[in-house]
Parts: structure tokens; C-alpha cells; sequence
């Protein structure tokens, strides 16, 4: 045999563009990477706005801002006088009611003097609503002057039964509010679902500072003079929870109410006067010292009065009666007798 073929090495493989590209193959390459290199510029602007409008300067519908927690809003006025708009309506009304609570002060400086014990008094002219408080913080034992407040209670859970108030119940608030009669405010306050009951109708009624009493006591309620005009309010004003046929009701109630209960703010009612009233009063603790409310509406010099007088600490009850018609005189006085 002869020798082998001699092999002979295989060709290296060659790229397609090994060489120089022709012209329009570089043309169209530069064209290509322009357009990739402006995408990637047009990408890197999009994102850096994107964050920008993250920040405070973005537009309240953006992504961003709507994921940010927002500020609190400020608290709105309340309604009433000097409520406009602006600090400048809330500064002007803080002031008209502190100059109003001073004058209410002055009024009631003889009649605190030298007397025991403590006083709150309150009074709204309703047809100009000017309000004067004095002892705005201090609370009291209601006594009876609870018992209105139970009948609103009432009044408001009576709306969900078939028949409404029953005839039954109707002369229990009668005895109740007319007589100041003990068992049937018992009754009444058992209907009305005790001091759950009260603390439900309380938050309707816009009561925030009045704490029913524990079981059966609703005359340890507690309560300020402020929460006493609140629910006078309620009971003579058409922006309240109670209808008009329940605030005539109720208020049929506490213009006829017995002999023995016509004192505290009726004594500032006019010649001819027509009073709605509530009195309460009850002895306080070991050192058998009286408690002496009364609340009610007047009217005196054309001027209709929601009127709040709460007193503790009196030595008797006669002490505490004669406190209750001097302050609430005071109190009437300062509101006619002009601006």
C-alpha cells in the first residue's frame, strides 16, 4: 500500500462581516443604535419625573402623593355667634363669650359673696343667642332635674316600639316631671334603659359631660350647668334631635308642675311670665349638706331665657332655694338689661 493522504487543515470559518461593511450597512447600523441610545434617554427622563412628582411639588392626583398621608384639616367652627369664617370670626366670637361670661360674673358677685358652698349658673337669650356661663366646669349632682332628661331618653326609644309612648307610660311622665314622683321616675328610668339607656340618649341628645348615676341612683347623675342649656336647647329649638310634638310635650310637662316646685329660675321670669321648669334637690354625703338645682325657660322684658342654676354645699335646702332665685334674677338682669 501506498502512503497515506497527507490531511490538510480545515478553513477557519469567516464572520459574515469580516472585512469593511459596505456603506449602507454602516448607515443603517448608526440609525439603529441612535434610535436605542434616544429610548434609553426618553426612559431615564420619564423616571426622574415620575419621582419629582412624588415630592412636594407633585399634583395632588399623582400616584405618589395620593399614597403620601395627608395633613390633618383644621377643626371647623362651631356653630353659634362668632363663628365666621377665619380665625378672625372664631377670635371675635371667643371674645364676644368671654365678654359676656365676665359681665355674667359680675352680676352674680353679691349674691356668691359670703355664701357656701359652690354655684354654676348659665343662661341663652334665644332670640339673640347670646349665652353668659358661670362655674362652667364644675359638676353636680343632678338630683331631679334628671328627670327631663329621662323623658327625652324615653322619648327617643319610644320612636322604635309599635305604638310609640303608651298611655301608661305617658302618665308616668306626667307624675314624674309635674309631681316630681320618685316611683314613677323609678319606672321610667328602668324603661329607658338605665344608665346605659341615659348614656345612649346623651350622645344623641349632645350631653358630653353628663355621667348617668349607677343602678337604680339616676339622681347621683352627674352634670355641668353648660349640658343643662344644651338640653334646654334641645327642648326648644327645631335643629334637635327631639320632634316638635315631643318638645311640646315635654315642655307641656314643666309649665305645670306642682305648687312646691315653682322657685330657682322662675324666679326671673316677668310679670305674667310663662315658666317651664325642673327643680331638684337631695342631701349630699355624711356632712348632710344640700344639693339645689333648678333649670327651666322664662321669658322677662319680651326676651325668652334658657336657664341653668346647679348649687352644692348649702346648709339647707332653704339656703339653697334662696341661692337659686338670687342667681337666677342676677342672670336674667344681666342679659335685658342691654348690650
Amino acid at each position: 500500500m501506498g502512503p497515506a493522504p497527507r490531511l490538510q487543515p480545515m478553513p477557519s470559518a469567516r464572520p459574515v462581516h469580516a472585512g469593511r461593511l459596505a456603506g449602507w450597512e454602516r448607515l443603517a447600523f448608526a440609525l439603529v443604535f441612535a434610535l436605542m441610545m434616544a429610548f434609553v434617554v426618553v426612559i431615564t427622563i420619564s423616571s426622574a419625573r415620575a419621582h419629582g412628582q412624588g415630592g412636594a411639588g407633585g399634583p395632588a392626583g399623582s400616584p405618589s402623593s395620593a399614597a403620601r398621608p395627608r395633613p390633618r384639616s383644621a377643626a371647623r367652627p362651631r356653630s353659634g355667634a362668632g363663628s365666621g369664617s377665619g380665625s378672625g370670626g372664631q377670635t371675635a366670637g371667643r371674645a364676644a363669650r368671654a365678654a359676656w361670661d365676665h359681665r355674667l360674673a359680675v352680676a352674680l358677685a353679691p349674691v356668691v359673696q359670703g355664701r357656701p358652698g359652690s354655684l354654676a349658673v348659665g343662661v341663652i337669650d334665644s332670640s339673640t343667642g347670646a349665652a353668659a356661663v358661670y362655674g362652667r366646669r364644675l359638676r353636680f349632682q343632678a338630683a331631679s332635674i334628671v328627670k327631663p332628661e329621662i323623658l327625652a331618653a324615653l322619648l327617643l326609644r319610644a320612636r322604635h316600639a309599635p305604638a310609640g309612648l303608651s298611655n301608661s307610660d305617658a302618665g308616668l311622665a306626667a307624675q314624674m316631671i309635674e309631681a316630681s314622683d320618685r316611683v314613677a321616675a323609678n319606672r321610667l328610668w328602668d324603661l329607658a334603659g338605665r344608665a346605659g339607656g341615659l348614656a345612649a340618649a346623651d350622645v344623641i341628645l349632645g350631653l358630653r359631660h353628663t355621667t348617668p348615676g349607677p343602678g337604680e341612683k339616676w339622681g347621683l347623675t352627674t352634670t355641668t350647668v353648660g349640658d343643662q342649656l344644651t338640653l334646654l336647647t334641645d327642648l326648644t329649638t327645631a335643629k334637635s334631635p327631639l320632634s316638635s310634638a315631643e318638645r311640646a310635650y315635654e315642655l307641656s310637662l314643666m309649665r305645670t308642675v306642682g305648687p312646691a316646685q315653682p322657685w330657682g329660675v322662675s324666679a326671673a321670669a316677668g310679670p305674667g311670665g310663662v315658666s317651664a321648669i325642673k327643680n331638684g334637690w337631695r342631701l349630699d354625703g355624711p356632712a348632710r349638706l344640700w344639693v339645689v338645682n333648678s333649670i327651666g325657660v322664662v321669658r322677662r322684658d319680651g326676651q325668652r331665657l334658657l336657664m341653668a342654676v346647679l348649687s352644692r354645699g348649702q346648709p339647707t335646702r332653704a339656703a339653697g332655694i334662696a341661692a337659686a332665685d338670687a342667681a337666677a334674677v342676677a342672670a336674667a338682669d344681666c342679659m335685658t338689661s342691654g348690650g
